[in-house]
């Protein structure tokens, strides 16, 4: 009942009250934005949301778009810039994403949506984090976050999409709260970002086992 009647309503209503109390924020990050990116403050991907479907993710830009002499994108560590580390220490690089639960592209809690290119790599038990919304907050990210283990954070994500309640969604709100507040998880044991998807380790065969 929940999931499928009270969620998304709960998602909108939240969503535009945050917008509008946060407006003034909202503008000043666009043009200090503007400035410390030299042009467009904003960072737009193809992801993937609930059933797969393909949705345009909006965020604060964090990382400029310098390259080598190849032509080719430097690593994360070079590109993430003071300003883009501070956007991601206090989550404000995420405030963008609540246009798209306005949208109906995402919900307040959820797993995160990923990239595209791992759509392939999921075995059958990881392809259901895409059976509802992907959110702004999520399980994983309460759970660790970035620290976790790509294995790890799929089961978190699992595990919510078989458990979604009220109840669930108030407390990932909360922890979510305190995970911002205290910073956590905002980085990887070995890299600024979260290092690369490849494939899981378990197989579909070994899920039926």
């Amino acid at each position: 009942m929940y999931a499928k009647y009270i969620k998304r309503p709960i998602d909108f209503c939240l969503s535009l009250g945050a917008i509008i109390v946060l407006s003034p924020v909202l503008l000043v990050l666009i043009v200090i934005g503007a400035i410390a990116m030299k042009g467009n403050p904003f960072f737009t991907q193809m992801r993937p949301g609930k059933n797969e479907k393909i949705f345009k993710l909006i965020k604060f830009r964090t990382m400029t778009c310098q390259k080598d002499k190849d032509g080719k994108l430097l690593p994360d560590e070079e590109r993430l810039t003071r300003y883009g580390k501070f956007l991601r220490s206090t989550s404000l690089d995420e405030l963008p994403e609540l246009f798209n639960i306005i949208k109906g592209d995402m919900a307040l809690i959820g797993p995160r949506p990923l990239l595209i290119k791992y759509l392939p790599l999921y075995n059958e038990q990881q392809r259901h984090r895409h059976d509802v919304l992907p959110g702004l907050t999520g399980w994983a990210q309460v759970n660790g976050r970035n620290l976790l283990g790509w294995e790890q954070r799929f089961e978190h994500d699992v595990w919510y999409t078989q458990n979604i309640s009220f109840l669930t969604d108030v407390r990932i709100i909360f922890l979510t709260i305190k995970c911002v507040f205290v910073k956590e998880g905002i980085s990887s044991d070995t890299s600024a970002t979260m290092e690369a998807f490849k494939g899981s380790s378990i197989k579909d065969k070994e899920l039926v086992k």
